[in-house]
């Protein structure tokens, strides 16, 4: 993570702008670690990663403004501004896609996990937008039970949605092949080989943004970046910018419409919470082409 956001930082900045400290994994120590970091004067906090370190941290900053890592939406409300790309994005950019596509009636089908769960929620709330029809499956619904739970819903649905991480969506492909039902995934399902999925349609973020960042991040001598070296990146890219402007606090952080990061064009909220802006990817034979450009908010 500090090697990525060392890319980030402007040149000629000064080595003593950037601090690095460890939380050690706790909420105790991320407190720690912010009291230290306050007596620096900083501006601006950079990670933690995890919900727990992050809602402490965020209660120890003050006034200063701390970008989580984190993707939990537990944590709007907190203090904390939440960089890592939640389940409401994902399905709110799904779903937005795949209603601009012709799909109106969409099943849900999602497990009992934090990411399942508040992507259900954001599938809830998009109901009757734009003339979108969103059924719940039971959660505990099997995926090999797909079609009979279908069924039992009335009229089949355009698309299934599954707001459950990897292997979930895997099944439902498998249960729903030749059923004519458009499969919808999420970030969480990524990590998939594309022929597991063949024909789905995902949120999430452009990979040709990503390719151009892992290139240089692999250039300054480091192995192929993550998600979360890719958000640290983001981080700093939105520190530096708010920089540039002069400014960087809580005000500052929220009156700029827009930044362009390589995760995907984000805007705070004064609760903490992101609007962002993810590609659609379509899973083919030879991998995942981007059909939707992530744009702007």
């Amino acid at each position: 993570m500090q090697r990525a956001a060392a890319l980030a930082q402007s040149p000629g900045g000064k080595a003593d702008e950037t601090m690095v400290l460890d939380t050690g994994g706790t909420a105790a120590g991320a407190v720690l670690a912010v009291q230290q970091a306050l007596k620096r004067d900083v501006r601006a906090l950079v990670g933690p990663l995890f919900a727990e370190e992050s809602r402490a941290a965020a209660g120890a900053a003050g006034q200063v403004p701390v970008l989580s890592f984190s993707n939990d939406e537990d944590l709007i409300g907190s203090g904390a501004f939440l960089l890592g790309i939640t389940a409401g994005q994902s399905v709110t950019a799904i779903l937005r896609y795949a209603r601009g596509r012709g799909v109106r009636r969409v099943a849900v089908f999602g497990g009992s996990s934090r990411w399942a769960a508040q992507g259900n929620a954001a599938a809830e709330r998009l109901r009757g937008a734009a003339g979108l029809d969103v059924a719940m499956l039971p959660t505990d619904a099997a995926a090999a039970d797909l079609p009979a739970a279908l069924r039992r819903q009335g009229e089949l649905p355009d698309a299934l949605l599954v707001t459950e991480g990897g292997d979930a969506l895997r099944q439902a492909a498998r249960a729903l092949a030749g059923s004519g039902i458009q499969l919808l995934g999420t970030q969480q399902a990524m990590d998939l080989p594309p022929q597991d999925v063949a024909g789905a349609w995902l949120s999430a973020p452009d990979p040709n943004a990503l390719a151009d960042f892992a290139g240089r991040y692999q250039k300054a001598g480091a192995t192929g970046p993550g998600l979360i070296a890719a958000l640290a990146y983001d981080a700093m890219t939105i520190v530096e910018a708010l920089r540039a402007n002069g400014v960087v606090d809580r005000p500052a952080l929220l009156s700029v419409p827009q930044f362009n990061t390589v995760t995907g064009p984000i805007r705070f909220a004064a609760d903490g919470s992101a609007a962002r802006s993810l590609a659609v990817l379509v899973a083919g034979p030879d991998g995942y082409v981007v059909a939707d450009k992530s744009g702007s908010l």
